[in-house]
């Protein structure tokens, strides 16, 4: 039998270390001196103390080790239980890769549009717009799946189309499942249409600035219309409109750095 002094020299783990691992059921002595409370420790204790030492070396927490020794008989248990260890590292590996990549195209992104955006000169027009008859399908949904609707729409209205297509957005906040919104296509004369209903956008004013840039980026010059909108002390009549003047064609994506959307505020009279 060894001392917990010996056996402390033996496995490199400290005196403290050893009588909190035997406090937490995770190394016991093989005997303890009723009289005196010494620790003595056998030898094969030795094996189990070095594999604790490893494991502690390698950032097994005291909780993981317990929960692994009491998982296991004998050695091979423990190679197997450190295998599957290894892959669920190497799967957190993969994953926090994973993440730095595409943080770091988030971050470039970034850059990007705020370096747009300080170089950028915003122009703020105020439009009166006489009212405009369109076609279009109004939908509860998240806006990112409006692209279908739009192929819809386009083939239902055809060669009767008189202006570049738009959503109508009537919330009055941003909904993440279930917005409010409308895509819409300028007509040029009263239709009947399976599936889309023709509608008259009264006349308005509004307060308007044209987005340069990806979709992805259009919360930006949200921020600034918006803040104009305050500074002038106005209230915003629903539905907004984005009007895509540029974008992506039918059959070719094309550059998203290019697309130009006007946003449109109708003011309250």
């Amino acid at each position: 039998m060894f001392t917990i002094g010996e056996f402390s020299r033996i496995t490199g783990l400290t005196v403290k270390a050893l009588r909190f691992y035997h406090d937490e059921g995770l190394l016991l002595p093989t005997c303890v001196d009723e009289q005196t409370g010494y620790r003595y420790y056998a030898e094969s204790k030795v094996e189990l103390a070095l594999a604790i030492v490893e494991l502690r070396r390698l950032e097994f927490s005291v909780q993981q080790i317990a929960d692994l020794l009491a998982r296991i008989d004998d050695d091979a248990d423990l190679l197997d239980e450190l295998e599957r260890h290894k892959q669920t590292i190497d799967a957190e590996a993969r994953r926090f890769r994973r993440i730095g990549r595409d943080l770091d195209r988030f971050i470039s992104h970034q850059r990007e549009v705020r370096t747009a955006m300080q170089t950028a000169t915003l122009e703020f027009a105020d439009k009166s717009l006489p009212p405009l008859l369109v076609a279009g399908i109004r939908t509860r949904g998240r806006y990112r799946d409006c692209g279908p609707l739009f192929g819809q729409l386009c083939r239902k209205v055809g060669r009767h189309a008189a202006g570049p297509p738009m959503m109508l957005c009537y919330d009055t906040e941003f909904r993440e499942d279930d917005a409010d919104f409308e895509v819409a296509v300028p007509i040029r004369k009263p239709l009947v249409l399976d599936g889309a209903a023709v509608h008259e956008l009264p006349a308005a004013t509004c307060l308007t600035l044209v987005h340069r840039g990806p979709y992805e980026d259009l919360g930006n010059s949200y921020a600034k219309a918006l803040a104009e909108v305050h500074r002038r002390g106005v209230e915003i009549d629903r539905p907004t409109r984005e009007i895509y003047l540029k974008g992506p064609g039918i059959f070719f994506r094309g550059n998203p750095k290019k697309y130009l959307t006007e946003l449109q505020f109708p003011l309250k009279s």
